[in-house]
C-alpha cells in the first residue's frame, strides 16, 4: 500500500498551486508510512456514521431541516481518538504472520481522522430516495413495501460509484478542480493536529476555532429557541401589519424579502452551504441571479398578472386550482395509482405560484447553459485530460505527484459496482412493477442522463462550490415519455439525478483524500462501508418516524406550530404531481398553462455563447470571463423550499468574507476564514441537537411575540379580486 521506508516527502516551496486558496491552505508534505486502517478509525468512524444517519433523517421531516454535517463528528472524535490512543493495549496480535495487527499502532494521527470524517460524511448526507417513501405513504396515502423501498435507496446511493470512477481522472487530479468546500475541512484538520505557537497578541488557529464554536453554541440558543424571530427579521412587515402588498415585499419567508435578514447561521447555511467557502466570483454570479429572479422576473410576472398570478401567493410551493384553493391531488388518482383523466378534466388545470413557475423556467435555462458553458470554456482542457488517460501524465501538481506513492483504485472496481447495481435495479423494476412503475428502458435512460451530466456539473461544483440541479431534466423527460405514473417519475429522477449527486460526493471525498494524502484504496473502502451503513439507518429511521408521529407531514391535521411539516418532502411530492401524475404536457406542453416557459431552454443555450464571444472580442476585460451562466441562472434552484431570507443573509456574509476580508485583510482570511466556517457549523450543530432533546422533544417552549417567526401572516395571501382564502382579506 505504501513505500517501505519511512520518510517525509517535501516539495520545493516554489512549487505553487495555481489556485491561491489551495496553495495557502493545503500542506505539501506527506509521510506514506502513517497507519490509516486502525481499530480507532473503524470504531469511531462507524459510530459517527450511525449517529449522523439517525439524527439527520430525524431532522429531515422538521420545518427547519438542518443537516448535521460531518464537521460535528470531525471535532467530537478528536478527544476520543486521543483517549483510545492512551488506553488501548499496544500489544501486537498474530505477530510474525501476514495478519499481524495492533489495536493501538501509535498516536492518533491526522490520516485516521480524515478516514473517520469520510465515514461520518456518508451519514451526514441524506438518502434522497427516502423522499419516494415519504411521498407515497404520507402524501399519496398509498402502501409501499419495505423491500422495494430499501432496494431503491441502496442502489441509488451505490450507482454513483460507477460515474465517480469514470470521471475521477478529470475531476480529482487536475489542480484547477479544487473543490472549495474541502478547504474548510483541510483547515480544520490542520488546526486540530498541527502544533502551533500562538502569535504574540493574537490567537492560534485552534484557539480561534474553539472561540468560534463556543460563541456559535451560546448564540444559537436565541434564534433556535428563545428569540426565533432572529431567523427572519422582516421589519418592513411591521410598518403595515394589515397590508398584503407590504408584507409580500418584506416577508423573508413567504415574500420578496426586501430588507429581511437572518441573524442565524442555520438560516444562512441550511440551503446554500457555507458562504465562507464560496469563491467571490461564484457568490457574485449567484447574487445577480437572485436579484434578477426575485426583484425583476417575479415582480413583473406577478403584478402584470401573467398566468393569473394574483390568484395565488407570490411565493409558494403548493399546487392550486384557478380559484386559489389548493389542488386536491387525491381526487385525480385512479385505483392503479395513475392519472384519472376524466377526474382531472373535471377538476381543471393545475396552477403554480409565480416564483414556482419561473423557478422551473430558470431550471430549464440552467440545464442547457451548463452543457454549452462547459463545452465552450472547458472543452479544450477536457479533451487534453481525456487524452492523458491513455498516456503518462507529464504535467502534475505537487499533490498529484505525492499521491503517486500509493496504489490507485482500479477502474474495474468501479465498473463491477456499476454493472451489479444496474442489474439489481432492472430486476427490482420488473419484479415490483406495480410498486415502482418504471420500465427497464427507463432505468437505462436515467443512467445515460447521469453519465452525460456528471462531468459538466462536476466541473462547475469543483470550481464554484455551486451545484446546478439535474432533477428537472430527469422529471421532464420521463414525464413526457411515460406520463401519468408518479412513482415511475420519482424513481427515474432518483436514478438519473441522485446517482450523479452521489458520484460528486464520492469525488469530493476523493479530492479531500488527495489533499490529505490518504491511500485511494482506503478511501474507496470506507466510502463503501459508510454508504451501506447510512442507507440501512436512514431507512429504519424513516419507517420508525412514519409509524410514531401522528399526521407526519400533513399540515392540515398537524397542530399549530408543529415542527413536523416536511418542507423538503412537500416540494418533492409537488414535483411528482407536476411531472409524474399530471405530466409536463398538461402543464408546460400544448395542453397546459405554461408552454412559453419552454423558451428558457433556448435562452439558456444562447446566453453562454454570447458571454464566450464577448470574452474573445474583449480579452482585456477579465470580468467578462467571470460571468458563469450556470451559476447565475441556477442560483435560485433551491427556491422553494429556500426563501428570500436564506439568500439575502447568505449573500451578505459571502460579500463580507469573500470580497471585503479576502481583499483588504488577506492575512486574516488565510489564517482564520475556513476555521471560522467550521466553528460556526459545529457550534450550531451541537446546540441544535441539545435544544431538541432537552426542550423541544418534551414540548417545552416559550410563547411570546419574539417567537412569531417572520411576522408577516398576510404575505401568502392572493391579491386578485374575489379570491377567497381563509385568513386573508378579500379584494373587492
Amino acid at each position: 500500500m505504501v513505500l517501505n521506508t519511512k520518510r517525509e516527502i517535501a516539495m520545493d516551496t516554489s512549487d505553487e498551486c495555481p489556485i491561491k486558496q489551495v496553495d495557502v491552505t493545503v500542506p505539501k508534505t506527506d509521510d506514506p508510512t502513517i497507519p490509516v486502517y486502525t481499530f480507532r478509525m473503524w470504531f469511531l468512524g462507524i459510530t459517527a456514521c450511525l449517529l449522523l444517519s439517525f439524527v439527520n433523517q430525524f431532522f429531515w421531516y422538521r420545518s427547519e431541516p438542518l443537516v448535521i454535517g460531518s464537521i460535528s463528528a470531525q471535532i467530537a472524535v478528536v478527544p476520543l481518538g486521543h483517549l483510545l490512543a492512551r488506553i488501548l493495549t499496544k500489544r501486537v496480535f498474530l505477530q510474525g504472520t501476514g495478519f499481524e495487527f495492533s489495536l493501538n499502532p501509535g498516536p492518533f494521527n491526522m490520516k485516521e481522522h480524515v478516514m473517520i470524517t469520510m465515514l461520518a460524511n456518508a451519514g451526514a448526507g441524506s438518502v434522497y430516495a427516502t423522499h419516494i417513501l415519504s411521498a407515497v405513504k404520507l402524501y399519496y396515502k398509498k402502501s409501499f413495501g419495505f423491500l422495494p423501498a430499501f432496494i431503491v435507496m441502496m442502489t441509488s446511493q451505490l450507482l454513483g460509484y460507477g460515474w465517480a470512477g469514470i470521471f475521477r481522472k478529470h475531476l480529482v487530479e487536475p489542480a484547477e478542480m479544487w473543490w472549495p468546500s474541502n478547504l474548510v475541512q483541510v483547515s480544520l484538520f490542520r488546526a486540530l493536529h498541527e502544533k502551533e505557537t500562538r502569535p504574540k497578541g493574537g490567537t492560534s488557529r485552534t484557539q480561534f476555532f474553539l472561540i468560534a464554536l463556543v460563541c456559535s453554541f451560546a448564540y444559537y440558543i436565541f434564534p433556535g429557541y428563545i428569540f426565533q424571530m432572529l431567523t427572519s427579521l422582516s421589519w418592513i412587515c411591521w410598518l403595515a401589519p394589515k397590508s398584503v402588498l407590504v408584507q409580500q415585499l418584506g416577508s423573508g419567508l413567504q415574500g420578496l424579502g426586501i430588507g429581511s435578514i437572518g441573524l442565524d447561521w442555520s438560516t444562512i447555511s441550511s440551503y446554500l452551504g457555507s458562504p465562507l467557502a464560496s469563491p467571490w466570483f461564484a457568490s457574485a454570479n449567484a447574487a445577480v441571479g437572485f436579484f434578477l429572479m426575485m426583484y425583476v422576473i417575479v415582480p413583473l410576472g406577478y403584478w402584470l398578472n401573467i398566468y393569473n398570478a394574483k390568484n395565488f401567493p407570490i411565493y409558494s410551493s403548493n399546487l392550486f386550482q384557478f380559484d386559489g384553493s389548493k389542488y386536491n391531488t387525491t381526487a385525480i388518482i385512479n385505483s392503479n395509482f395513475n392519472l384519472d383523466k376524466a377526474a382531472y378534466n373535471e377538476s381543471g388545470p393545475l396552477y403554480l405560484s409565480t416564483l414556482f413557475a419561473f423557478t422551473y423556467g430558470l431550471g430549464f435555462a440552467t440545464l442547457s447553459a451548463t452543457l454549452v458553458h462547459v463545452l465552450l470554456f472547458n472543452g479544450r482542457d477536457l479533451w487534453r485530460q481525456t487524452k492523458s488517460v491513455f498516456k503518462p501524465n507529464t504535467k502534475m501538481d505537487v499533490h498529484t505527484r505525492l499521491m503517486k506513492a500509493y496504489k490507485q483504485v482500479p477502474m474495474w472496481w468501479f465498473l463491477i459496482i456499476l454493472v451489479i447495481n444496474i442489474a439489481v435495479i432492472l430486476f427490482a423494476c420488473m419484479h415490483y412493477e406495480s410498486a415502482l412503475q418504471l420500465p427497464w428502458w427507463g432505468v437505462l435512460l436515467s443512467c445515460a442522463i447521469a453519465l452525460i451530466y456528471t462531468l459538466p456539473i462536476g466541473i462547475i461544483v469543483a470550481t464554484t462550490n455551486q451545484q446546478p440541479g439535474l432533477n428537472i431534466i430527469t422529471e421532464y423527460i420521463i414525464g413526457y415519455v411515460y406520463p401519468g405514473r408518479p412513482v415511475a417519475n420519482m424513481c427515474f429522477k432518483v436514478y438519473g439525478y441522485i446517482s450523479m449527486t452521489q458520484a460528486l460526493t464520492f469525488i469530493s471525498d476523493f479530492k479531500l483524500g488527495h489533499y490529505m494524502k490518504i491511500p485511494p484504496r482506503a478511501m474507496f473502502c470506507v466510502q463503501l462501508v459508510g454508504t451501506f451503513i447510512s442507507v440501512i439507518i436512514y431507512s429504519l429511521t424513516a419507517w420508525w418516524l412514519m409509524d410514531s408521529i401522528p399526521h407526519l407531514c400533513d399540515t392540515s391535521l398537524l397542530p399549530p406550530g408543529s415542527p413536523w411539516t416536511c418542507p423538503m418532502d412537500h416540494v418533492f411530492y409537488d414535483a411528482s404531481v407536476i411531472w409524474g401524475l399530471v405530466g409536463p404536457q398538461r402543464i408546460f406542453g400544448n395542453l397546459g398553462i405554461y408552454p412559453a416557459v419552454n423558451w428558457f431552454f433556448l435562452g439558456g443555450a444562447i446566453a453562454p455563447i454570447l458571454v464566450w464571444l464577448a470574452s474573445k472580442a474583449f480579452p482585456n476585460q477579465k470580468w467578462i470571463g467571470l460571468i458563469h451562466l450556470p451559476v447565475l441562472l441556477g442560483a435560485t434552484a433551491m427556491m422553494p423550499p429556500a426563501s428570500a431570507v436564506n439568500f439575502t443573509s447568505w449573500l451578505s456574509m459571502a460579500f463580507v468574507f469573500g470580497f471585503v476580508v479576502y481583499r483588504y485583510r488577506p492575512g486574516w482570511w488565510e489564517r482564520y476564514n475556513y476555521i471560522l466556517s467550521g466553528g460556526l457549523d459545529a457550534g450550531t450543530a451541537f446546540v441544535t441537537v441539545l435544544i431538541f432533546f432537552a426542550l423541544q422533544s418534551r414540548d417545552v417552549g416559550i410563547d411570546w411575540w419574539g417567537n412569531n417567526v417572520d411576522g408577516c401572516p398576510l404575505a401568502s395571501c392572493p391579491t386578485a379580486k374575489g379570491i377567497v382564502v381563509p385568513g386573508c382579506p378579500v379584494v373587492n
